[in-house]
């Protein structure tokens, strides 16, 4: 059997890290323009542009460093980290004024990159163990401080360990999110194996047992076997047939879910619409089973028009074992501009109030997977309408797709 593997992917922290890609490249190149302006002031030039080639080279050759979490490592941020550190210790040694007046620092706000690589890469306690190096090294720089200095330093020390918090929030939300279309695709998927299952084991083993019930003998315990087996079986489908996927964790792709699909190709078409879905319910009609369809065709998705045909073949499955082999049924085909719906109605005695809820308590799940979990996946309805004495009533609707 064809089969593809979809992988849904998310990342909020991805964005961040090409954020602050861009950062880097946009404040260096702010750092050696302040410094070209402001070339006149400095004491030492020579210092300056030792540190700003420096600093320069350091960012343009490291810029895969900080394209993702896996390639930033705790390497390269405590080297970045002391760049950025010696670039304000040097300042005042090229440019003294600076310490005075409270001018930039060499690396001016470039420091920034490397608090929020840390903030980045792992949460706020690292924003926070960086941020305090940085204003260590500012408040020595500036020799005494002023006010505009410690504004500035727990300006930094704040926003860094805010963004840090807000990475952690987002990857925890991220694991969360992936969990739940994890357990999504695990419960679509052993819904589908159920109603498979129902549609051919559980009821090739419920005839077995009243055919051996009603024979007696050694056929009446074979019967019974059949119907601890079909007990089992629909245990088994009530609780779980598929296991969950692992979510993989890694901090460079976020969270990822793993789904495996049937290739639509294995029907003989790409998805497009082009089934006649009159085609696939014309073989049910017979003497005790009325067909009424339109005149032109009812065209839908080749795998729409399965399940829903699936969908007719389990209501009336069950129109034969609840209402009788002579009950009479009828099927009406109506094709709308944008649904079509199908409705399967008999003259059975109809269905006592409470006994679907039962029957799904019980573990029987005809009408619930077979019938209404095809049509929930369609994006369609099924509504089933019974009067005790009058018959049951069946309507399927499915959207048409564009």
């Amino acid at each position: 059997m064809a089969k593809r593997e979809r992988v849904v992917r998310m990342s909020v922290e991805q964005p961040l890290w090409r954020a602050l890609t861009a950062y880097r490249i946009l404040t260096m190149l702010y750092a050696v323009l302040l410094a070209v302006f402001g070339r006149d002031r400095y004491d030492r030039p020579w210092v300056a542009v030792a540190f700003l080639v420096l600093m320069s080279a350091w960012t343009l050759a490291t810029l895969p460093k900080v394209a993702g979490a896996v390639a930033c490592t705790k390497r390269f941020l405590g080297t970045d980290l002391a760049v950025a550190l010696v670039g304000i210790l040097l300042t005042p040694l090229a440019d003294f004024e600076a310490q005075q007046v409270d001018g930039p620092t060499l690396p001016s706000i470039w420091t920034a990159g490397s608090v929020l690589a840390f903030a980045i890469k792992g949460g706020w306690r690292w924003a926070a163990f960086a941020s305090t190096f940085v204003a260590v090294a500012n408040i020595i720089e500036r020799g005494e401080p002023s006010r505009d200095t410690f504004h500035n330093v727990l300006l930094v020390w704040v926003a860094s360990i805010a963004i840090g918090y807000v990475v952690e929030v987002a990857r925890a939300s991220e694991r969360t999110l992936a969990r739940a279309l994890e357990i999504e695709a695990a419960t679509r998927e052993r819904e589908r194996l159920a109603r498979d299952i129902h549609d051919s084991v559980l009821q090739v083993l419920a005839m077995v047992q009243r055919r051996g019930t009603a024979l007696g003998g050694e056929a009446a315990e074979l019967g019974r076997m059949a119907g601890e087996q079909e007990v089992a079986l629909r245990t088994l489908v009530s609780s779980g047939l598929v296991p969950t996927t692992r979510v993989s964790e890694d901090a460079a792709e976020g969270a990822v879910v793993r789904s495996v699909e049937v290739d639509d190709e294995e029907d003989g078409s790409s998805g497009q619409a082009g089934c006649d879905l009159r085609s696939l319910l014309a073989p049910h009609a017979g003497s005790r089973i009325s067909f009424a369809e339109p005149g032109a065709p009812v065209l839908l998705a080749p795998a729409a028009a399965k399940e829903l045909a699936a969908a007719v073949s389990a209501a009336l499955d069950n129109v034969r074992v609840h209402a009788g082999e002579n009950a009479q049924a009828w099927i009406l085909v109506e094709d709308w501009p944008d649904e079509v719906i199908v409705t399967v109605r008999d003259d059975g005695p109809g269905i006592p109030e409470g006994r679907l809820a039962q029957a799904e308590g019980e573990g029987r799940m005809g009408v619930a997977l077979s019938i209404r979990g095809r049509l929930r996946d369609l994006g369609g309805t099924a509504e089933l309408i019974s009067v005790p004495g009058q018959g049951t009533e069946v309507e399927l609707k499915v959207p048409k797709v564009a």
